[in-house]
């Protein structure tokens, strides 16, 4: 059995990672063992590496926040769940293993039929982006919500969301190169940020009201999804990809009721009963499984090449999501597509 190890934090992420052999511990009472099936590598987790994520594990940790797995082993006096039965891994659990050991009680029980990719993906960037859809400003079919970022996992999963409720997007992103990728997904409008997006988008939507922006660059590109919303309008921030303060302008905020807010799904989580997670899941996860809800996979990396897997995650122009398939027959290197 391997697992990626870190006992230190770095700028580089991919230089404080090892890849340990382990002896498979004893199960405790009510503990399962599970076999990884795949494992995504996330913004998060790269962050949570160089130690600028909000929440750090003590070291040393085993990396890795969410993930699929199928289960090999019950504790004596177990019944449940089945040997064989994919789940989704506990939030946070060290997922960058081949086998992990999890209470029982904390995996959900996915369908067996499903792609482990698209499911090892779950936890993360789909409710992250349906609760930012739905959790702020009450939409309707025909609505507009602009979003940045648009080529991002979160923001092909908004796309696709927005489009099963008959809500319209517009899509900014950050160069020319991904205007198609986010037009293929059902991007209503796509633009490049820059000067003059606001009239852009006034032009592109017939000056539709637009009351939700979403925002995961900061810096001037909050101020510019601002001024392109209807007064009144809400911006959501669940991201620093330009690394700089979000930045909104005093007229926006005191003339036009502008509101800035943030979204954390960490928090989200703990604030949040079992009930309604489950409810969320079972909602991504029927949608996942029938193949309306997914996202596109660059890469998948075996567990020993967990560094050229980490810089190819930390590239800033991805074409899709970097996987690891820990205790499988990896597609090392070549390209996946949802």
């Amino acid at each position: 059995m391997k697992r990626v190890l870190y006992r230190s934090r770095g700028p580089v992420p991919q230089q404080v990672v090892e890849v340990e052999t382990f002896d498979p511990p004893a199960l405790a009472p009510g503990q399962v063992r599970v076999e990884v099936l795949a494992a995504p590598i996330n913004p998060s987790d790269l962050l949570t590496l160089t130690g600028e994520y909000g929440s750090l594990p003590p070291l040393p940790a085993v990396a890795g926040n969410e993930g699929v797995g199928r289960v090999v082993e019950l504790a004596p006096g177990l019944d449940a769940p089945a040997l064989g039965q994919t789940v989704l891994l506990p939030v946070g659990s060290g997922t960058w293993t081949t086998h992990l050991v999890a209470d029982a009680r904390a995996l959900v029980p996915l369908p067996d039929g499903a792609d482990p990719l698209q499911l090892a993906m779950l936890t993360v960037n789909p409710p992250t982006a349906q609760l930012l859809l739905t959790g702020t400003v009450p939409l309707q079919a025909g609505d507009w919500v602009i979003q940045n970022a648009a080529n991002s996992a979160v923001g092909g999963y908004l796309v696709q969301l927005a489009r099963a409720r008959g809500v319209r997007t517009v899509n900014v992103v950050r160069r020319e190169s991904a205007v198609a990728d986010v037009e293929a997904m059902g991007g209503d409008v796509v633009l490049v940020d820059g000067d003059g997006l606001v009239e852009r988008i006034r032009d592109a939507t017939g000056e539709a009201r637009i009351r939700l922006g979403i925002d995961a660059v900061g810096g001037t590109a909050t101020a510019r999804i601002a001024d392109a919303l209807a007064p009144g309008g809400v911006v959501v921030n669940y991201g620093a990809m330009g690394g700089e303060p979000c930045t909104v302008s005093p007229a926006a905020l005191i003339f036009r009721g502008i509101t800035l807010r943030g979204f954390w799904l960490a928090h989200w989580y703990k604030v949040t009963d079992a009930g309604a997670r489950n409810a969320l899941f079972a909602e991504l996860v029927s949608l996942i499984a029938s193949g309306r809800l997914k996202a596109r996979v660059q890469a998948v990396y075996g567990i020993d090449d967990i560094g050229a897997a980490i810089g190819a995650a930390a590239a800033g122009e991805r074409s899709g999501k970097v996987l690891l398939v820990p205790s499988g027959d990896p597609v090392s290197h070549r390209s996946r597509h949802g």
